[in-house]
């Protein structure tokens, strides 16, 4: 759900004769749904399909941990290590046949480019700013920022500093979109969305770039990566008009919904794609009932499965889990806050909790890195015990009063 966009020199009419320093541009649809989605019209000084070097084909290898037992999970990912760029540095966390989970910590800019050619990503920039430059312009992105990439874009991260950054990365077989309840029958955000179309930034500027020489592209295809060299820039794009376009969203421009009684996680819900969703918690005031318990009340996922990466902030249900830290409550399982999280949240009037949570609708294979930063006591943090175990924090005041 995108708004039009035109960019650099365009045609009057699509299809026609585009011609810049004297040579006929060479016009390109990239759509989705084939010719039913959302598609954007660009002009190359190339032709796009130029090569110049065909490298060999990696398939993603997933090392899979099937845990002895079914139980609530927490990932300690403060510790990760940096290194590798915005692609290289990723680490598969979980998975299923939807979506794909990595955890990344760049600490340098992409020398080459990439295109996921099957799949549409989100990147959860959590520390760290930049710009994204693509096919159809440069994407600055800050700290807080979603940075949607549609299938088909040509890009690569270029950090504005040296300090590493931290990504959580989102990699969905299905469109990306802002969800249709948000939406009216024109495509045009809604007075009630949590965000309004303002809050969607795309391309700010488009550079042309007339080069050759050999410029290194990886596309994602068919579970693998495929590297080719192309003869001259992939950004030689002169204009483009259309609706496929990368594009951020910021946390800080949501704009919370909140009710008397606590509301369900799908009132913070962003994004919807084929079987999952992903919801955001920010600051906000919380119930304003006078018996109102302003914490989540437990609950059982019988056909979801729920991700939380954790931001910034106290998250008033738990208790011990540290910014850059990912809980998993898996499907069948009851979750809810820890034991007197719920009575030390009466009277709270805010939050200043920070987080991103995905819902999974399939259930979520985990990865050897996911057994790697497993923290197993939190399986146990819900059974009250004089004497806490090892890592696991005695009770806290987590909400604002």
């Amino acid at each position: 759900m995108t708004s039009y966009q035109r960019f650099g020199k365009v045609p009057a009419k699509r299809h026609t004769q585009l011609w810049h320093d004297g040579r006929l541009l060479t016009e390109e649809v990239i759509g989705l749904d084939g010719f039913d989605g959302p598609a954007s019209t660009l002009y190359h000084l190339h032709q796009p399909m130029q090569l110049r070097q065909v490298g060999h084909f990696r398939p993603l290898e997933r090392e899979e941990w099937v845990p002895d037992a079914h139980v609530h999970h927490c990932f300690d990912a403060r510790a990760l290590p940096p290194g590798g760029d915005a692609l290289t540095a990723r680490r598969l966390l979980a998975f299923n046949d939807d979506l794909e989970v990595w955890l990344s910590r760049p600490d340098r800019g992409m020398s080459g480019w990439y295109r996921n050619g099957e799949a549409d990503e989100i990147v959860f920039v959590h520390e760290g700013s930049g710009t994204v430059e693509t096919l159809l312009g440069d994407l600055p992105y800050r700290e807080g920022d979603y940075v949607l990439l549609p299938r088909g874009i040509t890009h690569r991260f270029v950090p504005a500093g040296p300090a590493p950054e931290r990504h959580l990365v989102l990699v969905s077989t299905g469109m990306v979109e802002v969800p249709a309840r948000y939406r009216n029958r024109y495509g045009q955000l809604l007075e009630h969305a949590p965000f309004a179309q303002r809050d969607l930034h795309g391309p700010a500027e488009l550079r042309t770039r007339d080069e050759r020489g050999d410029f290194p592209v990886t596309l994602r295809i068919r579970g693998g990566l495929q590297d080719y060299v192309l003869p001259h820039h992939p950004c030689d794009v002169v204009g483009w008009d259309g609706y496929l376009y990368p594009w951020t969203l910021n946390l800080a421009d949501l704009e919370p919904l909140t009710k008397q009684i606590h509301p369900p996680p799908p009132v913070h819900q962003t994004f919807e794609g084929d079987g999952f969703m992903v919801c955001s918690f920010v600051p906000r005031p919380v119930d304003w009932h006078p018996e109102a318990v302003p914490i989540p009340y437990s609950h059982a996922n019988l056909n979801s499965e729920e991700l939380i990466y954790y931001v910034d902030g106290s998250f008033g249900s738990r208790r011990g889990i540290d910014v850059a830290s990912l809980t998993l409550h898996p499907s069948g399982l009851t979750h809810g806050p820890q034991p007197g999280l719920a009575e030390g949240s009466l009277g709270a009037t805010s939050t200043d909790e920070v987080a991103v949570m995905i819902d999974a609708f399939r259930p979520l294979r985990l990865t050897a890195l996911a057994r790697e930063l497993d923290r197993e006591e939190y399986a146990w943090s819900w059974t009250a015990s004089a004497d806490p175990a090892p890592g696991v924090a005695a009770p806290t005041e987590e909400i604002s009063r």
